[in-house]
């Protein structure tokens, strides 16, 4: 057998000529191992935790990171010390098993952008419906994308780049050998872990450090000593860095100081009705007005980011549905070779379909589609807040209309801008104003319907955020010549082995720390509560959301990305400045760089680097959370804190943060 190449293909990245092929890293008539139980159980053991720890960041930040690399590479870290007690693994083993481990992150996306509204409605879900709709949403998501693969992975190569799935492959060829880049999310697993231990357990590192500005009456500045959102920063990049603290700026030094100007010496004002914003600190001021302001602005950048996306919605929606219509009506592998005018069909003498092109059966895909939407019709636990089958029937139409829809959306979406710029925020949004609509109709506005339709947005948003995944992973494979099957059903196993998990941690966090709490604002499933509020009961401070509305406007007028921004001003500042420490520290590394190839070095380690403190801080959170529900004490109970006055913690804080720093930058260097 003929050595394989260690390198993809001349043509990986670039759109074929009339008649040229793409051959991928691992030949069509090659079958290395690929579905094994060591590929799936390190899958599903790495995607466990990592859906875990970007629960806690979700909860805590508002956004999630992909995995999909640091999952690789660990998995090529734990094969190749297998190897010593006699193991062996293929390229296609590690990517299957970073397949069924990044899915775990959609989910928790999914599932933290909305559930926790349940909680803070007063409502407390069971741990059965929670993984119901999770597993529901997960596996529309992946149902709905398998028919788009040969249009959009196969016939579209070269032409939507799918950058995460494009860097994925380009990890595991440069780890094959050994793995050892796989070293730097090790090392950050456990400083992340580490320091989470030292700020959140025994408690003898300052968790935030806080300076007052001087001559700004109630202006201040913040920084959460963070590592995993330190590590977001620089796994962002600069540039969103620096816009998402650009938004916090404008709360923290402009909105707050003028609130409490305007305020001074007037009784309480709405939605405030005890203190007078005299008798307020900043902190309240956020919670109690700026958290309203920003969520105007994120949900009308949503819904920018959403319009500005219309025409490649509607287009990709438009071949989307074509293409599921070929399909239906014909059947049969695709010729990647060939142009989308040529027939998609090899007739029964031309044999089986080559091994990269076996999928699973349209049939299969159908009949899963309507044992989901029966289980979410005749099961009332999804649904316990509607009383029939009627209701329930109702809610899941909705649920199959939007994530049909969006799921054909978000596929060919992150084919072109990739998955941190797939509008899943948008979509959610979307599809909570469509549902609540549907239910203010039928006169559903008690709390009973706004759970339900938060229950409809959360699928939907599973779905379309497991779409973008699966997408990615299969262009994964695509490169690298994995068989669709095999990785088609990783997803699904994916989804429903780590869906009981994740909620496990979101009920764990819930009882522990509590949502809308300084550990876990929830800002994404506040804003979610928050839209569904103000379309069935009308109740929300309009003028104060109308502020957020036009600051969203105007910053889209200035061309700078409205969504990032407002995100900014939705959070605290002490959020945002971590993310920009880490954005910043990219841009000077990679521009310090003597070369291209020195600063793409960097820029890998960093990130590798980045999702270890992701990883490390979210699991050590979760298991705090674990400790406290089993002690039953909250986790204010360990330690014995730090001592001394404030300034000397702020500078303690500020100095140990900067220490640390300072060691990132020369690991990333070294």
């Amino acid at each position: 057998m003929a050595e394989t190449p260690r390198a993809l293909a001349e043509n990986a990245h670039r759109a074929l000529r009339p008649g040229e092929r793409y051959e991928p890293y691992v030949p069509a008539h090659e079958s290395p191992g690929e579905f094994t139980i060591k590929a799936v159980v390190f899958g599903i053991v790495f995607g466990i935790l990592f859906g875990a720890a970007n629960a806690y960041l979700g909860l805590r930040a508002g956004l999630t990171i992909s995995t999909s690399i640091p999952v690789a590479v660990m998995t090529v870290a734990a094969f190749h010390a297998l190897r010593r007690f006699g193991g062996n693994a293929s390229i296609l083993e590690a990517n299957l098993s970073q397949t069924i481990g990044s899915a775990s992150s959609s989910v928790a996306s999914g599932v933290i952008f909305t559930l926790p509204a349940l909680f803070l409605w007063g409502l407390e879900p069971r741990l059965l419906q929670m993984t119901l709709l999770a597993m529901a949403g997960g596996l529309l998501g992946v149902l709905f994308m398998i028919p788009l693969r040969r249009f959009l992975i196969q016939r579209e190569h070269g032409n939507l780049p799918y950058p995460e799935g494009t860097a994925c492959a380009h990890v595991l060829v440069a780890n094959e050998s050994g793995g050892r880049n796989a070293r730097n999310v090790f090392i950050g697993l456990g400083a992340g872990a580490a320091w989470k231990a030292l700020t959140s357990w025994v408690k003898v590192i300052p968790a935030e450090a806080h300076l007052k500005v001087p001559f700004l009456k109630k202006g201040e500045l913040g920084m959460d000593l963070s590592p995993a959102l330190f590590g977001v920063g620089y796994i962002l990049g600069p540039r969103i860095a620096t816009v998402m603290v650009g938004g916090g700026l404008l709360s923290s030094l402009i909105i707050i100081p003028l609130i409490a100007w305007w305020g001074e010496g007037r009784p309480p004002l709405y939605p405030e009705t005890v203190l007078s914003i005299s008798e307020m600190s900043a902190g309240q001021i956020w919670t109690r007005y700026v958290r309203y302001i920003g969520a105007g602005a994120v949900a009308t950048a949503g819904i920018i980011t959403l319009v500005k996306s219309l025409p490649v919605m509607i287009e990709s929606f438009r071949i989307g549905a074509r293409e599921l219509r070929g399909r239906v009506g014909q059947g049969g592998p695709v010729d990647a070779g060939t142009g989308p005018e040529t027939a998609r069909d090899t007739d029964a003498a031309a044999g089986p379909a080559p091994r990269t092109e076996r999928e699973l059966p349209l049939k299969f895909v159908g009949l899963a589609i309507c044992i989901v939407a029966a289980v979410l019709v005749l099961v009332p636990a999804p649904f316990a807040a509607l009383d029939g089958p009627l209701q329930r029937l109702l809610a899941a139409a909705c649920v199959i209309f939007f994530a049909f829809f969006f799921v054909t959306v978000a596929s060919r979406i992150v084919g072109l801008v990739g998955v941190t710029s797939n509008p899943t925020s948008g979509m959610t949004i979307a599809a909570l104003l469509g549902t609540a609509g549907v239910f203010l109709l039928m006169g559903w506005t008690d709390i009973n319907g706004k759970a339900a339709a938060l229950t409809v947005g959360c699928v939907v948003a599973i779905a379309a955020s497991i779409a973008g995944d699966t997408s990615q992973d299969l262009k994964t494979g695509y490169l690298l010549g994995a068989t669709p099957r095999n990785q088609q059903i990783g997803e699904l196993v994916g989804v429903l082995t780590s869906a009981t998990f994740v909620c496990l941690s979101v009920l764990l966090l819930a009882e522990t720390f509590g949502f809308g709490s300084q550990e876990l604002p929830a800002p994404q499933a506040t804003l979610m509560k928050l839209v569904i509020d103000g379309v069935l009961d009308q109740s929300l401070p309009w003028g104060l959301v109308a502020i957020g509305v036009g600051i969203a406007i105007v910053i889209e007028l200035f061309r700078i990305p409205s969504l990032p921004f407002a995100v900014g001003v939705y959070l605290p500042v002490a959020t945002m400045t971590p993310i920009f420490l880490g954005g910043m520290l990219r841009l000077w590394l990679e521009r310090s760089s003597k070369n291209e190839g020195q600063a793409t070095e960097r820029r890998d380690r960093g990130v590798l680097l980045g999702s270890g403190f992701v990883g490390g801080e979210g699991l050590l959170g979760v298991a705090i959370a674990g400790v406290a529900f089993w002690q039953g004490a909250r986790p204010a109970g360990f330690g014995t804190g730090w001592l001394g006055p404030d300034w000397v913690v702020n500078v303690a804080g500020f100095v140990l943060f900067a220490l640390f720093a300072a060691w990132f930058v020369r690991r990333v260097r070294a």
